[in-house]
């Protein structure tokens, strides 16, 4: 029995599997499907990634079906999210980040406007900076490191908003 999964968006199409030999089985299927539709797959623009928890598995780096030449990848993007063969979110967190940090900046004069009252600049932070920073989390099992670096995006967020926290004088 053969389980894998495909995921298919507009031109773009990726076949996962957990050994390499499901993933021969589905790209000659995938491959047989095409040429009864007229379809040609792109050997140079074709690669494939081994998800398994052995990382011994696959350590060929040429798939050859009908033709065809597949590369092996550690890393791909699909849709604006980084996948991995180890599936760490890692460093899909560090690329969310980064553009987080890229939103934050493009509208960093509006944050730091005194023209705009506080409850303006958070409805900026929830619609527009925080969701390109949580663009696809909700798929990801996050650990407590991930979490942390989140939070810590979400507070550096808020002190451009809020300004440094004030403490009060107590005259101690």
């Amino acid at each position: 029995m053969c389980v894998g999964k495909l995921l298919v968006y507009a031109d773009d199409l990726n076949i996962l599997g957990e050994s390499l030999r499901i993933i021969m089985k589905n790209s000659e299927t995938l491959i047989v499907a095409s040429k009864e539709t007229g379809l040609e797959i792109n050997g140079d623009k074709t690669e494939y990634m081994v998800m398994s928890r052995e990382q011994s598995v696959g350590r060929s780096h040429i798939v050859k079906t009908d033709n065809c030449s597949f590369e092996r990848v550690e890393i791909f993007t699909y849709l604006g999210k980084t996948l991995s063969n180890e599936n760490s979110v890692q460093e899909e967190i560090k690329n969310r980040l980064k553009s987080g940090n890229a939103c934050c900046h493009s509208v960093h004069n509006l944050l730091s406007s005194s023209l705009l009252s506080n409850n303006i600049k958070i409805k900026i932070h929830r619609t527009k900076i925080f969701p390109v920073a949580l663009y696809g989390c909700e798929t990801s099992s996050l650990t407590l490191r991930e979490k942390h670096s989140l939070r810590m995006f979400e507070n550096r967020v808020l002190r451009r908003i809020f300004g440094p926290k004030r403490h009060e004088v107590t005259g101690e």
